[in-house]
């Protein structure tokens, strides 16, 4: 295995070149700097009469270190492919004769227009100083809704005096008396998303909702929702808690209803619950949308909901999804609704009907993410499967998935990649556990490799078949790559997500992940002096707990973590969610703060383990990953810790980043060999 010197991006970029095919002059495993080039499809949005596909096609920008976002189009068969203009999140308009699509303007998004005949004619329609964040045509064609932020007002205001003409005083700071302040990849909470109005072909945008509420979803603040025209062209239907609690509601979002004219906001749902993703039917009669009940739980179980326009005949249309159900499409004859769902490690396009039938309607290894349909069904969306980068997709009515699209397909031409095997495996009290095994390329059976773990976030989420590319560099550079859903995952049942209620992390998730190793060492396909864990957020939290209750790890590398859930509370921007990780209160009685803070545990630790998290990090702040590193570097376990410049949660949403995070924690890794035979 190669070793990495860290001197610099530069240095380690030369540590990196391609190796060559003799033969052929072809890289022959994907390689990091590959990246640079790196392409992604997203939000296929197919034209009303299901002959037009216009996508999102996002790159790597290397020079900016960041990435560019472009609108292509092409047939619905996948000719024609070519580039349109400049911007993303497009909308056909209902006659398919225009597009609107949202473009930068002077930093700040606006919304555009563009007429789909020869000459392509573009119009800046807004030029509000209102964020905004998502839009939606009116079904007349008329009118474009749109969610923008408007600016909010400190608690508590001052007027200075004897300030001189033209002095520059230093700002005025951050008043607050809300405990949703923070909104990580934004920083400080600057306003209130409410819903406008626009005139498709230009002008002012109107306002149409108001106050110290979000008009759009929030888990404990955090988040954002979606909303919906009426067929009639007269009413938006929308999510969101319009009388949030000034202790801060970790989950509390109703359907809400407000009339374009008149500007009168109902609420359709009054149960406390956490409903969102509404869609309204063709006919108007009916909406379809997501959520569950007010609910303790870490994990309440979510359901597919059905109501009349006026929020009355509420039903249940599919209880206890196995995760989260995508935005809901109707179909054209107002008998059901299409939408996408995580199930064992791929997502599938599901229907349900308003009486309750459903059905898959794709099925296989690979990850489909619906974004459009038309009026002749078909369904536009991603695809995704373990050799197949993000693509675009179309379902026929046959449920068979054609990939239009092949980006990335040049930069994998002649690569080798890792081959991919599911695992299942039985847990240390029986619980049956799906993973996933990525082989090194030109894997030899008759050799063991070093193994790397990686643990998924969350905690409630599902690793699934999509192609990983750092998954597959790792393979590249002669690692096993395992990952699981232990539980606590979503995709299988509310009850295996629930094991870990009130109980993370905790015996449960530690004995699944632990089970997967073993059953790779049972398999003989690893050395077990060369075993790494690693993870991200829920992942870097797990990642501490096991080395803090194992030492048959040669190394460990925890990113993004926490480590003590009672000063979490207080430094996360899902502060509200925080609070309800475990009952009682800490203040009532800390017990089961502190047993599963892996702060308490950390004294154990006698594994090498880095430390790593975005500089900027809102979500889980710097602060909880020095607690830990500063224990181990007191009592002399090596350790190291590293704050990852221009990150927020994460550490590898910058281009360069992702090449650093691949880096250091192989170099690392490549420090403690385990062992010697």
């Amino acid at each position: 295995m190669r070793k990495l010197l860290m001197a610099g991006l530069a240095a380690m970029c030369l540590t990196t070149q391609p190796a060559m095919a003799q033969d052929e002059g072809r890289i022959e495993t994907l390689q990091l700097e590959q990246y640079l080039e790196w392409e992604q499809a997203g939000s296929p949005q197919i034209s009303p009469d299901g002959d037009t596909i216009i996508y999102t096609r996002r790159r790597v920008d290397p020079v900016n270190d960041g990435f560019t976002s472009e609108l292509w189009i092409m047939n619905a068969d996948g000719s024609r492919h070519r580039f349109l203009t400049r911007g993303g999140a497009v909308t056909w308009s209902p006659d398919g004769q225009r597009i609107a699509f949202m473009r930068a303007v002077d930093g700040k998004p606006q919304i555009f227009t563009r007429w789909m005949d020869a000459e392509g004619a573009e119009s800046q329609v807004s030029h509000t100083q209102n964020r905004i964040k998502a839009i939606e045509w009116s079904p007349d064609g008329q009118r474009i809704a749109f969610l923008g932020e408007v600016p909010m007002s400190p608690a508590m205001s001052i007027t200075l005096p004897g300030r001189p003409s033209g002095a520059n005083w230093t700002a005025d700071p951050m008043v607050t008396d809300d405990l949703n302040y923070r909104v990580d990849r934004q920083g400080l909470k600057t306003g209130f998303d409410h819903l406008f109005v626009i005139p498709s072909d230009g002008g002012t945008g109107r306002q149409l909702t108001e106050g110290e509420w979000d008009a759009s979803m929030r888990m404990s603040g955090v988040g954002s929702g979606s909303f919906a025209w009426t067929p009639d062209s007269e009413n938006i239907v929308f999510d969101g808690n319009r009388e949030p609690s000034p202790t801060g509601d970790s989950r509390r979002s109703d359907i809400n209803i407000v009339n374009v004219a008149t500007r009168e906001v109902r609420s359709l749902t009054t149960d406390g619950g956490f409903w969102g993703n509404p869609s309204v039917s063709p006919d108007g009669r009916r909406i379809v949308y997501s959520g569950f009940a007010e609910d303790n739980a870490n994990y309440p179980a979510t359901h597919l909901m059905m109501m009349n326009i006026d929020g009355s005949g509420i039903t249940t249309l599919r209880a206890d999804l196995p995760d989260g159900a995508g935005q809901p499409i109707w179909a054209g004859n107002n008998r059901g609704v299409y939408y996408s769902m995580n199930y064992r490690g791929s997502t599938e396009l599901n229907y349900t009907s308003t009486s309750g039938d459903t059905r898959v309607i794709t099925e296989g290894m690979h990850r489909f993410g619906l974004s459009s349909m038309s009026r002749n069904g078909r369904a536009a969306g991603t695809i995704s499967a373990p050799d197949v980068t993000r693509n675009v997709g179309l379902v026929g009515r046959n449920g068979a998935i054609d990939q239009l699209t092949d980006l990335n397909g040049d930069i994998l031409d002649g690569v080798t990649l890792g081959e991919i095997e599911e695992i299942n495996y039985a847990s240390a009290d029986g619980t049956m556990v799906q993973g996933w095994v990525i082989y090194p390329p030109n894997y030899d059976p008759s050799q063991t490799y070093p193994m790397v773990m990686h643990i998924h976030g969350g905690p409630h989420a599902m690793y699934g078949v999509n192609f990983n590319f750092r998954f597959q560099e790792w393979a590249a550079q002669g690692y096993i790559v395992l990952f699981t859903n232990p539980r606590g995952s979503t995709g299988y049942t509310p009850e295996f997500a629930n094991a870990i209620d009130n109980a993370y992390p905790g015996r449960a998730d530690m004995e699944d992940l632990l089970g997967g190793v073993d059953h790779l060492v049972g398999r003989g396909l690893i050395d077990e002096d060369r075993l790494y864990v690693t993870g991200c957020s829920g992942g870097g939290v797990l990642t501490t707990w096991l080395v803090a209750h194992t030492d048959r790890f040669a190394a460990a590398a925890s990113l993004c973590t926490v480590s003590n859930w009672i000063s979490f509370t207080g430094q996360a921007d899902i502060g509200a969610w925080s609070f309800n990780r475990f009952r009682p209160n800490y203040w009532e009685d800390p017990t089961e703060w502190l047993e599963h803070s892996p702060v308490m545990h950390a004294h154990r630790i006698t594994t090498p383990t880095l430390y790593m998290t975005g500089a900027e990090d809102l979500r889980t702040p710097l602060a909880q990953a020095e607690e830990v590193y500063a224990n181990l570097v007191r009592r002399g376990v090596p350790s190291m810790l590293i704050s990852m410049n221009r990150e927020y949660h994460g550490t590898w949403s910058v281009p360069s980043n992702l090449l650093r995070t691949q880096l250091y924690l192989q170099e690392w890794f490549d420090r403690y060999p385990g062992e010697e035979e």
